[in-house]
């Protein structure tokens, strides 16, 4: 058999295997069932990775309220109350996240809330529902803040969004610790410190900590040691020159994931190891109390718990070379960027697979694409797939449990694909198939 049929362990779910006659399971479902009853393209997550991926973090961090789950990487009510009942908090990036957390009856008070630019009604919500942390972004929002929770008498708990100057080794469209970008205070220039004495001077915040976010998709472990030290300096600084002790430091998320075969993700407990000593080093050295470490993991659980299922359907070969043999096979499924545009942005790749039979043809060069009215509907550039790929084949991409659905789009008018939870051998609808209908609606 062709290696082409292995599923790589470290990049698929956790509980995903390929049975005897080829058909690819996911928590004991035929991809092929689901892919039946559902249609496709259909996204499926197996429940139990998500959950074991949960309690990793939890175990690495001290407990699950140290842990926040990103979730602008997947977020339903159901993955709420998943997120909560395995004891982790969560942050949020807009109104409407926060929204679908509170109405999935998640804990105000274990909600962080993100942005460069809340609106007023989002920084209302969030001083009237309770918010545990609001990470301040600009010196308005400070301002803006301590007016909202005064008029209401409340404290409102703050951290400061720092930039420490760490290079992340990534794609320039998610590093978030540099200069040159729209979030958080510099470190370099001062203004994180004129930022922590203006939320220490408002009457009606709580300066609780400092927050820090390198980018996403990182596999150098040692930056996020390096962000957490040069952001103790700041700590050290204000409890030395303000007589303030800051408890928490927030070093955000951006853990790697393998998303192809020849790729590593990075070791959980490792890396929590390694970084929960360097904190305790550095502060011991400046002099400061250790502050309790908090992490914002988002794609590190929700994403090697997804799969996305499509159908095969126009394949064709195409010349791309004056050589013998310079041609392409373009295979085309019914999804594309509507429902993944990771790889049209960032150039994201990932591990695809026929998985409704096995394949024993001849590795042929082939581009994955979708079926969209643009050039560059592209799930996966370059793939050696076995000839005897067939019109009507299911094949399934990994890994797409982040960042797929929640940056999904209507693009030429494609409806966002229905969601299925799998559990040991059952299937549950998280999100239905949008319709015409659906579309129509939004219409004045």
């Amino acid at each position: 058999m062709s290696d082409f049929n292995d599923l790589p362990a470290h990049v698929w779910p956790r509980n995903a295997a390929r049975q005897e006659d080829g058909v690819v399971t996911v928590a004991g479902v035929p991809l092929a069932e689901i892919a039946d009853e559902y249609g496709t393209p259909v996204m499926v997550i197996d429940e139990d990775d998500f959950r074991s991926r949960c309690r990793d973090m939890a175990a690495a961090y001290g407990g699950g309220h140290n842990v926040h789950y990103a979730s602008k990487s997947m977020l339903t009510r159901t993955i709420a109350r998943w997120v909560d009942e395995e004891g982790l908090s969560i942050d949020v990036a807009s109104e409407f996240e926060l929204g679908i957390a509170l109405r999935a009856d998640f804990p105000a008070d274990r909600v962080t809330a993100h942005g460069n630019n809340k609106s007023d009604r989002f920084l209302q919500d969030c001083v009237e529902y309770g918010v545990g942390h609001v990470v301040v972004d600009h010196p308005a929002e400070i301002e803006t803040l301590d007016m909202i929770a005064r008029s209401r008498e409340k404290i409102q708990r703050v951290m400061v969004r720092v930039k420490p100057g760490v290079e992340a080794h990534t794609n320039e469209m998610i590093a978030t610790a540099h200069e040159d970008q729209k979030f958080g205070f510099s470190l370099a220039a001062g203004s994180a410190w004129e930022a922590a004495r203006a939320c220490i001077r408002a009457e009606n915040l709580e300066l609780v900590g400092l927050h820090c976010h390198i980018g996403s998709q990182i596999f150098d472990a040692e930056g996020f040691s390096l962000a957490a030290e040069r952001v103790l300096e700041l700590y050290a600084r204000i409890h030395n020159e303000l007589g303030v002790t800051l408890p928490e430091l927030d070093l955000g998320g951006g853990y790697g994931i393998a998303y192809t075969a020849d790729e590593q993700p990075l070791d959980v407990a490792t890396v929590a190891h390694d970084l929960l000593t360097a904190v305790d080093k550095t502060a011991a050295e400046l002099g400061i109390e250790s502050p309790a470490v908090l992490v914002e993991p988002g794609r590190a659980i929700s994403g090697p718990a997804g799969v996305t299922v499509y159908s095969v359907g126009a394949i064709k070969d195409t010349v791309i070379g004056d050589g013998p043999g310079d041609t392409r096979r373009y295979v085309s499924v019914d999804g594309g960027m509507s429902d993944n545009v990771r790889p049209a942005l960032y150039g994201a790749a990932y591990d695809g697979r026929v998985v409704g039979r096995f394949l024993d043809g001849e590795a042929t060069r082939t581009r994955i694409v979708g079926s969209h009215c643009e050039s560059g509907d592209i799930l996966i550039n370059e793939i050696g797939l076995p000839d005897d790929v067939v019109a009507g084949d299911l094949f399934a991409m990994a890994g797409t449990g982040a960042y797929s659905y929640s940056m999904s789009s209507n693009y030429n008018a494609f409806p966002k694909i229905p969601v299925v939870v799998v559990r040991a051998g059952k299937v549950t609808p998280m999100l239905r198939r949008q319709t015409v209908e659906d579309f129509l609606a939004l219409e004045a």
